[in-house]
């Protein structure tokens, strides 16, 4: 009997695989978290709302004015979301005919964007960046545009840290003017700020950008994000977005955060996650065990590594949980490492050295 029920589901959705989230796949039993690119520093907030007996605004004004002070744009230019996640969402529903519509993303990069257009019935065309640099393959992307509604560019990309060059961005916004839009999602654009988009949206129509409270403001468990765009597209993605969408003790502590005070101090953290990233690279070139290190400009590293499936189960058994990208196109014995404290990086050092001892010199006797 529970398979007929089973079968009541849309067919798409029968055939889905879910996104694999770092929770989901049990990344929470450790005590050094490295594998969801969260804030290793917290923040300490209270809501000052007491009465939570009525809906919240869709839309709350003190909020959508905040974050339009932050990042320069005009109010109407922005939607407040749940995490950039939903405006991933909400954009295929409002932009895409299921069945016949499609959208282009290039990987390795964020899988919420071709899950979410499984679950919408829209067609995909996966179109990868070239190996070992990241960048687009703008000619086959320029080849591919028939019946393509939205473009999807991950910037500063997950997992490879790599910055996509102004100049090809403004080259796909002008070869898809009135025909689809190019959607940059900017969710680590605080760890290079000089490589936003924001300028840009009073030039091309076709721009939208996707950004969250998630990773530089250290508030992943509130789950707030954001749509820049144009107004017109901003009125259509509110035809679609749930009557209340942003919980009332949520858009006060994202209010909260945007007060300068905080945002000095998320550029603080930054700057020390930045300087972490630096010295963390510089201590993994000295393992035997490392066959790789990508260049990054956000708070995580790509590193390929010797032996990468025992690193990786070494360290979730010491409780150091990293991101496992082995499967992702391009990626092969590619680990995902979120930069931690100071001190969650030294552990992970010290770790990794240990295992590079005990191992790497039997596999040099083998392979002889």
């Amino acid at each position: 009997m529970i398979d007929d029920i089973i079968k009541l589901a849309r067919i798409n959705i029968q055939k889905l695989e879910p996104y694999q989230s770092a929770r989901r796949i049990g990344g929470e039993h450790g005590d050094i978290w490295l594998n969801a690119n969260e804030s290793p520093i917290s923040c300490s907030f209270k809501s000052k709302k007491k009465l939570f007996n009525r809906y919240p605004t869709c839309q709350p004004e003190n909020l959508i004015f905040a974050y339009a002070n932050y990042v320069q744009v005009l109010p109407d230019q922005i939607l407040a979301t749940r995490g950039a996640d939903e405006g991933i969402e909400l954009l295929i529903k409002a932009f895409c005919e299921p069945g016949e519509d499609t959208i282009i993303y290039c990987p390795p990069t964020y899988d919420m964007y071709g899950v979410n257009a499984k679950i919408s019935n829209v067609k995909i065309k996966e179109i990868p960046t070239f190996k070992n640099t990241w960048q687009l393959d703008l000619l086959k992307i320029q080849l591919n545009l028939n019946k393509v509604k939205l473009i999807y560019i991950c910037n500063p990309n997950n997992p490879t840290g790599n910055i996509i060059p102004k100049k090809d961005l403004i080259f796909l916004l002008e070869i898809t003017l009135n025909k689809c839009l190019v959607v940059v999602d900017e969710a680590y654009i605080e760890f290079s700020p000089k490589e936003s988009m924001t300028f840009y949206l009073k030039k091309y129509a076709n721009l939208v950008i996707l950004r969250t409270l998630s990773k530089a403001f250290s508030l992943a468990g509130i789950r707030c994000g954001f749509i820049l765009a144009q107004k017109e597209i901003i009125t259509i993605l509110n035809k679609v977005i749930s009557p209340y969408p942003i919980p009332t003790p949520i858009s006060d502590i994202a209010i909260q955060s945007l007060n300068i005070n905080f945002i000095n101090l998320m550029k603080n953290r930054v700057l020390e996650l930045n300087s972490n990233r630096i010295w963390l690279v510089d201590k993994l070139k000295n393992l035997s065990c490392v066959e790789k290190i990508f260049d990054s400009n956000a708070n995580y590293l790509l590193v390929k590594f010797f032996m990468f499936q025992e690193v990786f189960e070494t360290l979730w058994n010491k409780g150091i949980i990293l991101r496992n990208q082995n499967e992702k196109i391009n990626l092969k014995k590619c680990l995902r490492i979120t930069i931690g404290t100071r001190l969650e990086c030294s552990r992970l050092i010290e770790e990794i050295e240990v295992f590079s001892k005990k191992n790497m010199s039997k596999r040099g006797l083998n392979e002889k």
